[in-house]
């Protein structure tokens, strides 16, 4: 694999970083600390847009920020994750915007709110901003965690409204889709009690995501989740023109994609409701969204079989924003788990520099695979919050090396952001 793809390798040395910072930067550094203005990310066919100029970004997942950000004494974490990020040149983080029934419920039931837990929302995002972190705000998910789409169903079963038991008909049962409308405009509209901005209008926010990891096994034809993503994304748009859109896919191809024979990890990968191609396609979407998680889709237990695939996904997903969709790609998610057999962390750091050399070949190449975003990180002292695939970034010094040399990679290429500057100082020009 290693000599296949050699020349996806490249290397940014110290006297490279030195003369960009120095000669393309000049002493224009600003410290994170101070107030970092934001700009709204735009789209330009397949590339995101930053102030005019093209933007490849490094970041990470910390889905846990609003439910730690809902008491004072645990906010120190929220602080400590994004000031890490900073330090480590990261400019996105997406995150979840809900937690439907149960502790520290955002939405207690339909259209009622715990405005302490509206007011931690206001907490992660302010301080993103104040940190020149970028947001992606996930608005439901497929799984049960924090309510998800079969909290929706339970509440209109008990309402005596639902049409079926069955944790799909969130997509099809219309009462439920107006349940979840409401949610999306309380959401949206909600003015923040620390800026003073309608989330909306908020620059901090990159983008929405409808639904984390969506599947819809009653209907393999993949027909009632594109309409529920038609219906989704045009109403959310009718209430936000200024941010982007994706849909939260996990990328499989579908019935309608000869690429479900070729490029999807296994042949169920085509049964679950979704197809990545006809979903993204829809007007109203602006980017689309995959996942990589080789250990958990492959059966083969050979390590460079793993890599081999994800060269193949990720290429295969870029191609696919190139040439049929015209919209930039965004990695949401990549790990690998802990709990393979034959784990270590130097395996893991060979998956994650292959993902985040193929971001930059595609930088370089001005192509559509836009960012990566690893899950998970975490900071320390939260345990019961990890999985198989999170960790605390600076305690393993060359996974913090692999992601700060790529921050500083491309900063190179396209120039530093504002927010970065400050940090990037002291990354990009260290022996």
């Amino acid at each position: 694999m290693r000599s296949g793809i050699g020349w996806f390798y490249p290397i940014v040395g110290f006297i490279s970083c030195l003369a960009f910072l120095y000669i393309s930067l000049g002493d224009s550094w600003i410290n994170v600390h101070g107030q970092t203005k934001l700009t709204f990310v735009e789209r330009n066919g397949t590339q995101f847009m930053v102030d005019g100029k093209p933007f490849y970004f490094n970041g990470w997942n910390s889905y846990w920020m609003m439910d730690h950000a809902v008491d004072e004494y645990n906010r120190h974490k929220i602080r400590a994750m994004l000031l890490a990020g900073s330090k480590m040149g990261l400019t996105v983080c997406r995150t979840w915007a809900f937690s439907d029934g149960g502790y520290n419920a955002l939405q207690i039931s339909p259209g009622r709110f715990n405005e302490k837990v509206f007011r931690a929302l206001d907490y992660v995002i302010a301080e993103s901003g104040r940190y020149g972190i970028r947001l992606v705000l996930c608005l439901v998910d497929n799984l049960q965690a924090y309510g998800g789409k079969t909290q929706y169903v339970k509440w209109a079963w008990e309402e005596g409204v639902a049409l079926s038991s069955s944790n799909d008909s969130f997509f099809y049962d219309t009462s439920i889709r107006r349940y979840f409308k409401n949610y999306v405009k309380a959401v949206l509209t909600r003015k923040n009690t620390l800026t003073g901005l309608e989330y909306r209008n908020d620059p901090t926010i990159l983008a929405w995501e409808l639904i984390n990891e969506p599947r819809c096994m009653t209907d393999k034809s993949g027909d009632t989740l594109q309409s529920w993503i038609e219906e989704m994304s045009s109403y959310l748009k009718l209430i936000d023109q200024k941010h982007l859109l994706t849909v939260g896919l996990e990328g499989f191809y579908g019935p309608t994609s000869p690429k479900r024979f070729v490029v999807n990890p296994q042949v169920w990968a085509a049964d679950f409701g979704t197809d990545f191609i006809r979903n993204s396609k829809i007007p109203k979407v602006d980017f689309a969204s995959v996942h990589i998680y080789p250990d958990h889709w492959t059966q083969n237990p050979d390590f460079e079989h793993k890599l081999k695939f994800v060269f193949k996904w990720m290429f295969s997903h870029i191609e696919d924003g190139d040439k049929e969709l015209n919209k930039p790609i965004m990695f949401t998610e990549f790990g690998f788990s802990t709990l393979n057999k034959d784990f270590s962390h130097s395996k893991r750091e060979r998956l994650y520099k292959l993902i985040l050399d193929v971001i930059y070949i595609s930088a370089q190449r001005n192509k559509s695979g836009a960012g990566s975003l690893v899950w998970q990180f975490l900071v320390d002292g939260m345990e019961d919050f990890n999985d198989e695939f999170g960790f605390v970034p600076w305690t393993i010094p060359s996974t913090y090396r692999l992601f700060t040399d790529h921050s500083c990679r491309l900063a190179k290429l396209q120039g530093a952001l504002p927010s970065q500057l400050y940090h990037l100082r002291k990354l990009c020009t260290r022996t």
